[in-house]
């Protein structure tokens, strides 16, 4: 059954090289290949602040090329996040476009307990799929996937999304063309299958 993909490309920089950017395009490939309709974020390419006070994000006016995403994320039954660990972490760039997208009232509702609130983009699945220097392992089992735990259930979950999947592509300055080409051709049928 064909379904609404959003694909989130979400390296900071738009250099076509980028391995990220090759990843969002094997998926996107193989899930148009497969009949799924693919819609596409490319934050680099997007103009947006960021939010400099918990009053803005509670009650300030999303620009209209935030409003255009947040009609991209509604659209969509499955969303697919692409992004490379800096620091530990999503880019500052991913994470500010986050800030921005997943507002109160468009992704989640204040309820009348704290604790309480309404997840607002259920019915939605998602994949996130990560890039690093350091080895899968070691990020996984070492520093305990933190970053990645952090953006399934402080972020994803919080706003209704479930089921969430993981790939995380380890030592991608060393796997060299052949490694490359595996995770290219991996995440190729992930998007067939749209997972």
């Amino acid at each position: 059954m064909a379904r609404r993909i959003l694909i989130i490309d979400g390296h900071p920089d738009a250099s076509a090289e980028r391995y990220v950017h090759a990843l969002s395009a094997a998926y996107r490939d193989g899930a148009r290949a497969a009949g799924h309709e693919v819609r596409g974020i490319v934050v680099s390419e997007l103009a947006f602040g960021l939010l400099r006070s918990g009053e803005d994000f509670h009650s300030g006016t999303p620009s209209e090329v935030i409003r255009a995403c947040q009609q991209d994320l509604l659209w969509a039954e499955h969303v697919v996040i692409l992004f490379p660990l800096w620091l530990g972490s999503m880019p500052a760039l991913l994470k500010g476009f986050f800030e921005q997208l997943l507002r109160p009232g468009f992704a989640f509702s204040a309820a009348s307990r704290p604790g309480l609130q309404h997840k607002l983009l259920r019915g939605r699945s998602a994949r996130i799929i990560v890039t690093m220097g350091m080895p899968a392992l070691f990020y996984r089992w070492y520093l305990r996937a933190h970053s990645l735990k952090s953006l399934e259930r402080n972020v994803l979950r919080f706003c209704g999304l479930r089921p969430i999947r993981a790939c995380v592509i380890g030592a991608v300055e060393s796997i060299g063309p052949a490694g490359r080409g595996n995770w290219l051709a991996r995440i190729n049928s992930l998007g067939s299958k749209a997972r």
